[in-house]
C-alpha cells in the first residue's frame, strides 16, 4: 500500500475543549464508562483564541482527545453536549486513515457491548 493510501479504520478521534481539568476528567471517565470512548486523553495548557458574541476571547482550557469508532461517533458527540458547561461546546469528530492496526482494534473492541457475565 502507498504511504499515503488512506483506510478506512472505522475509528473516529473527537476534540472536545472544556474549562478544567477536573470537567475533562469527569467527561472522559463517564465517556468511557458508557463504552462511548476507548480512550480520554486530557491535555491541559491549551489557549483558546476565539470569537464569542461578537468578542474576541482568550482563555485557558483543557483538551480532551477521545477514541470512539464511526459507529458511536453521534452518541458521542450528543453525550458531550449533554454533559458539557459550555452553551457550544467543540465536540469535532476526525477521520482516522490508518495507524498502529493492533491499537486501533484495541479501540474497536472497547466499543463494542460486553456480554451477559463479563465485565
Amino acid at each position: 500500500m502507498a504511504a499515503d493510501a488512506r483506510v478506512d479504520t472505522h475509528v473516529r478521534v473527537a476534540l472536545v475543549t472544556v474549562p478544567d481539568g477536573s470537567t475533562a476528567e469527569r467527561l472522559g471517565r463517564i465517556l468511557v464508562e458508557e463504552r462511548l470512548a476507548a480512550c480520554a486523553n486530557i491535555v491541559p495548557g491549551v489557549r483558546s483564541i476565539y470569537r464569542w458574541q461578537g468578542e474576541v476571547q482568550n482563555d485557558a482550557e483543557v483538551l480532551v482527545v477521545l477514541k470512539t469508532t464511526d459507529a458511536r461517533g453521534e452518541d458521542l458527540s450528543r453525550r458531550v453536549t449533554e454533559l458539557h458547561p459550555y452553551e457550544v461546546p467543540e465536540v469535532l469528530l476526525l477521520e482516522v486513515g490508518g495507524g498502529h492496526l493492533p491499537y486501533i482494534e484495541w479501540v474497536r473492541q472497547q466499543m463494542a457491548t460486553p456480554r451477559a457475565g463479563r465485565p
